[in-house]
């Protein structure tokens, strides 16, 4: 204990001098730390938001949903009996100007008076709510009537109503409930809908009932008596302990992806800290062996300069964690508008803690090497020549304790994740990077080192200085190729699944999507479509909706799917019946059936999706449709051809499992030599005014607002992911900056043997682009294979190298490290040669 006392006062007299040389390690810490508190701060403002709005957000204490049917009187009088209850359906369908100049897929929402009975419904200025005693109004979005050129006070067409818009919604408050929709809102009264004519046997719609408890009852417990009333009710009930459990979800995912963005920044950010840490202990090698001359022990020298580290990552931690409690809160003030919940922000010790923890350890764990050079400074080297640098050997229980903290940085990251399994995947990948990296950085200098001997002057040095002893090679290529992967995935995995979207588009595959079209009118809408539209290809199938209550006997709520196959268990599906084997499926495993087969209820199932759930050939799925449990055997599995983007379902029963079962019809229509807008767009009039209750979908339409909703998320994780870039460059700055005190003798010796500012800077130039050249084939290396990992094995898309992108960064890579090294130098290239040579 005294010795650490005395070591303690000796660390804080040498950190008297100033921070100077520490500005890039305290940067380094400060940005990880400050993006992982800032990250763990919002996101709990916003997780609060939907615990203290929950009751908002699903439009009252317990929500009951069912798909294509009502509640029956039994089911209604239950509910009604545990509070007040609200009536709500929701179905898409085609708005159409009253001339029929244009049309537009809604979303529509069709109310009692008793909505909303949490929360408020804003209608902009100048407009009205809607009234019972005007039952054919309607509030819109104000997308609709931009859309449809439109304003409050004009009629519109909705099936076979015409609806007078009465005002635009503002705020809408059980929005976040209803999910993403492919059109904007059109809110209606539940006589408008009957008016409307639009709910047909079999119609898609989602009939919700919301219920405001009575005193203080418990939603949980209402839940579970509803369950065991009407065990085959097939209804999905939600809390407002659980409002948003796909935004709840979202929040968590993208809030474990920011965190380890900035473990990541923190992690590169590592390599700056090691590098500074090197060259701090470097410059006090005379220092060092000053105090083992007068008798200190090396433990007591490393626990001075332990000490001193330490503290200042703890000065860094600080930094970052006053700018990650503060970001929140003017980030909450400037989003307020586009946040999905309510976000208050506070202080959260706990997020706080934890980002500080990280930086600490982070510290702790790139420190140490350099820290356990120290001890074999011996006092000799007060003797020495200044490029000798520090011994190249490690102890033991330093690189122990290194690997040691590693690894318990790595199961930190690992337990606080959301999805473990991807954080283990990031562990496991930056550990694999740091090693190849370290492989590249011995390559290099290899290569290097047996290149034959230049003719060039210039050359000559660049390529000796990329291999001599304490060259910034190994330190460049690790602080670069890290960022620059991340750069190269992201860009590829963005370019890919944009192409997944728009660019590849079959050249046969269908323009629209007729949804709702009633069994009964399916000959004639087939007869209308061949009229309008000779040679074009028709396609229609039966479709219902239905919901997988149990797999092989175990309940749907308690399989463990694989995560990338979770979402068939999350709501409802659409399901459809046939004879003969759907096209553009092929048959992986088992037989189909007979067309006039009549035995128990078969199902045919997507082999991916059968291999997430677990099941086998011979297991039973049972799915509740219209109410009704329907329980089949799995016959075969199909692998689908997707981007096709013919129809196809997940699940394809036998024609006899849906018997007698009211159905509609979904009917796909592909242009012979493919369509253009112009007749798309008249073609979607003729069958408004021709069939106002069926929905048309065009598929670029449908393509082109996932694509935009896809770039606003590729656009939020490439400024995320700037943090981790930032931080490579950082890194680099502070490697080459650490170089310049030997450059400097360098630049100084060869003006001196006659060397002239041009070949200096050429020869740097040469240099600092060679490394860059090869950490950017990495990077290009690197990060393709990751994003092919994600893409391809991840998200089991195709995956699309774009050249462009990926060439791009190499450039940017290349100019970036030759660039901040020719800063740093220019400056050395001018100092006075007599100053230098007296203290060689």
């Amino acid at each position: 204990m005294i010795m650490l006392a005395r070591a303690g006062r000796f660390a804080l007299r040498e950190l008297r001098g100033g921070l100077s040389g520490f500005f890039v390690f305290l940067a380094l810490i400060a940005l990880g730390v400050a993006a992982i508190a800032a990250v763990g701060s919002v996101s709990r403002a916003m997780t609060e938001g939907l615990a203290r709005e929950g009751a908002v957000i699903l439009g009252g204490d317990s929500a009951v949903t069912l798909v294509q049917r009502q509640a029956t009187p039994e089911e209604r009088a239950f509910l009604e009996g545990e509070g007040a209850v609200s009536e709500i359906a929701s179905l898409r369908g085609m708005a159409r100007r009253t001339d029929g100049a244009d049309q537009a897929l809604v979303e529509i929402k069709a109310v009692d008076g008793a909505y909303p009975l949490t929360g408020s419904l804003e209608v902009a200025p100048g407009g009205q709510s809607l009234d019972a005693a005007k039952p054919l109004q309607a509030l819109a979005d104000p997308e609709l009537l931009t859309r449809l050129g439109l304003a409050v006070g004009d009629a519109l067409d909705l099936g076979a109503a015409r609806l007078t818009i009465a005002g635009t919604i503002v705020s809408e408050p059980d929005k976040l409930a209803t999910g993403l929709g492919f059109g904007p809102r059109l809110l209606v009264t539940r006589a408008a809908l009957d008016a409307a004519q639009l709910l047909q046997p079999g119609s898609l719609v989602q009939w919700s009932y919301r219920v405001r408890l009575a005193g203080d009852a418990d939603p949980l417990a209402v839940s579970k008596r509803a369950t065991e009333q009407f065990p085959e009710a097939g209804w999905q009930i939600r809390t407002r302990d659980d409002a948003s459990p796909g935004l709840r979800r979202n929040i968590d995912q993208f809030t474990q992806y920011l965190t380890l963005v900035g473990l990541a920044a923190l992690i590169v950010g590592g390599v700056g800290v090691a590098n500074a840490v090197g060259s701090f202990i470097d410059m006090k090698r005379p220092v060092i062996a000053t105090l083992r001359a007068l008798g200190a022990s090396s433990r007591f020298v490393v626990a001075v300069y332990f000490m001193q580290i330490m503290a200042l990552a703890a000065i860094g931690v600080v930094i970052g964690l006053a700018i990650g409690a503060v970001v929140p809160l003017l980030a909450v003030r400037l989003l307020a508008d586009v946040l999905p919940v309510g976000a208050e922000t506070g202080f959260y010790p706990a997020e706080l803690a934890i980002a500080a923890l990280f930086g600490l350890m982070t510290a702790l764990t790139f420190a140490l090497v350099p820290l356990g050079r120290i001890r074999d400074v011996q006092p000799a080297a007060l003797f020495r020549d200044i490029g000798a640098g520090l011994p190249a050997r490690i102890r033991w229980p330093y690189l122990a304790a290194a690997i040691l903290s590693a690894a318990l940085t790595a199961g930190l990251a690992v337990f606080f994740a959301y999805d473990r399994r991807i954080a283990l995947m990031f562990v496991v990948a930056i550990a694999g990077a740091f090693l190849l990296l370290r492989l590249v950085g011995w390559l290099v200098m290899r290569g290097a080192r047996m290149a034959p001997r230049a003719r060039s002057t210039e050359w000559r040095f660049a390529i000796g200085n990329i291999h001599r002893p304490g060259a910034l090679t190994a330190s460049v290529v690790l602080s670069l190729g890290l960022g620059l992967t991340l750069l190269v995935a992201i860009a590829l995995i963005d370019g890919s699944l944009r192409r997944q979207l728009t660019g590849a588009m079959p050249d046969n595959g269908p323009s629209f999507f007729f949804l709702d079209v009633p069994s009964a009118e399916q000959a004639r809408f087939t007869d209308f479509l061949a009229e309008e539209v000779p040679g074009g290809t028709i396609e229609s199938v039966p479709m219902l909706r239905g919901r997988i209550v149990s797999v092989a006997g175990v309940r749907a709520a308690d399989l463990k799917p694989a995560p990338d196959q979770a979402w068939v268990l999350q709501g409802d599906r659409g399901v459809t019946f046939s004879a003969t084997l759907p096209r553009n499926s092929r048959l992986v495993a088992g037989e189909w059936w007979l067309a006039d087969y009549s035995g128990e209820p078969l199902v045919s199932l997507e082999s991916r999706v059968a291999e997430g759930l677990g099941v086998s050939l011979g297991d039973s799925i049972e799915v509740n449709v219209l109410g009704r449990p329907v329980t089949a055997k799995v016959a075969n599995l199909r692998q689908v051809d997707w981007e096709s983007l013919a129809i196809n379902f997940v699940m394809v029963f036998s024609p006899n499992a849906f018997a007698g079962a009211p159905y509609t019809v979904l009917t796909t229509l592909a242009y012979p030599g493919g369509g253009d807008p112009a007749r798309e767009a008249t073609l979607m009039k003729d069958a408004g005014r021709a069939f106002p209750a069926i929905t048309a979908v065009r598929v670029r339409e449908a393509l082109d607002r996932v694509s935009d909703i896809l770039g606003q998320l590729m656009l939020a994780i490439r400024i995320a992911s700037s943090v981790a870039v930032a931080a490579s460059v950082l890194v680099l700055a502070g490697a080459l900056a650490a170089g310049h005190r030997r450059r400097l003798h360098d630049a100084v010796i060869l003006k001196t043997l006659g060397a002239t500012r041009r070949q200096l800077v050429s020869a740097f130039s040469l240099e600092y682009g060679l490394i860059g050249l090869a950490t950017a084939i990495f990077g290009v290396l690197a990060g393709s294979l990751a994003a092919y990992g994600v893409v391809a094995g991840v998200m089991k898309q195709s995956f699309y190298f774009a050249a462009a992108s990926a060439v791009g960064a190499a450039v940017a890579a290349v100019v970036v490290t030759v660039v901040l090294g020719l800063a740093g130098t220019w400056r050395l290239l001018g100092q006075k040669a007599a100053p230098v040579l007296r203290n060689l």
